[in-house]
């Protein structure tokens, strides 16, 4: 499949999401939290085995993302800034951004108000072979006006054999984190193939995984990825949630949503796309109030 029409086919399937379409009718188990437990949106975790250490929430820049577009940047540069601004201002330390959000702008006019060792750059390439992917390293510290990238997946990843396909890009990420221009490498997945080759690869240490109760714009039924996850989280790597909310399926249930993401016990963190102020400090009261 083309590029392109991959991502007409995806583009609400890309990113962060707050809003979204028709839910699933997955039914939702308990979810239990050990008692006296609490959680912070801003509890500062670490990514698996990378030694990277940063807030449970990240804030997502792709709510419907594609075409170097989503709902967030489309708040424009000084917009998004304003937004990650005051997520940092109430304590989140982790920036989550991709080349098809087209967010490195607004993230870099947010680097000039917070200093940049504080917070944590995760981002996103489509680069799949060598070349494509020296290239985007060099472009994305450019546009971020970084030296260094904390994270960088390889975005989107569909073949259940991908770690075999894409091996020459995956290898100038590694090659990129010797020279430590980037601290960890990984990959968002977007098929249960691909997941579970990401998880059986000594190579991926973090990945961006799609999980919520109800099943909603996930690889697999719920049972059938956390299995994968629970590999994954064993073997020491990092796993990030991404589609909490369902991608909007479960805007009336964040709550249960977030209830759920937290009582999995093999998430390091998750990433949710607020679209204002309001949603931002709302996640931020709801995630505190889990188990309070």
């Amino acid at each position: 499949m083309k590029r392109r029409e991959f991502l007409k086919r995806t583009a609400t399937g890309l990113g962060a999401a707050w809003l979204g379409s028709k839910a699933f009718t997955f039914s939702a188990p308990a979810f239990p939290i050990p008692p006296g437990a609490r959680f912070s949106a801003t509890d500062i975790v670490e990514l698996g085995n990378t030694g990277i250490k940063t807030t449970r929430l990240a804030m997502g820049t792709g709510t419907v993302g594609s075409g170097h577009h989503s709902h967030q940047t489309a708040m424009g540069v000084q917009g998004l800034a304003d937004l990650l601004w005051n997520g940092y201002d109430h304590g989140l330390r982790f920036f989550d951004l991709a080349d098809t959000y087209g967010s490195h702008p607004h993230a870099a006019e947010a680097l000039k108000r917070v200093p940049r060792e504080k917070v944590t750059l995760l981002t996103k390439s489509w680069a799949r072979d060598a070349a494509g992917m020296r290239a985007d390293l060099e472009r994305f510290r450019k546009e971020l006006n970084t030296d260094y990238l904390d994270i960088v997946l390889m975005h989107c990843q569909q073949d259940p054999d991908w770690t075999e396909k894409h091996r020459p890009a995956m290898d100038v990420l590694s090659e990129a984190r010797e020279k430590k221009i980037i601290r960890a490498h990984g990959c968002s997945c977007h098929t249960i193939g691909a997941l579970r080759a990401a998880a059986k690869s000594p190579w991926v240490q973090v990945d961006l995984a799609r999980i919520n109760p109800i099943g909603a714009a996930m690889d697999a039924d719920p049972a059938t990825v956390l299995s994968v996850l629970k590999d994954m989280h064993a073997a020491g790597k990092a796993v990030v949630g991404m589609k909490i909310l369902g991608q909007g399926d479960m805007r009336t249930r964040q709550d249960e949503a977030l209830k759920y993401a937290l009582s999995l016990g093999v998430l390091s963190a998750f990433t949710i796309g607020a679209e204002n102020r309001n949603e931002q400090e709302d996640l931020i009261r709801r995630i505190a109030a889990v188990n309070a």
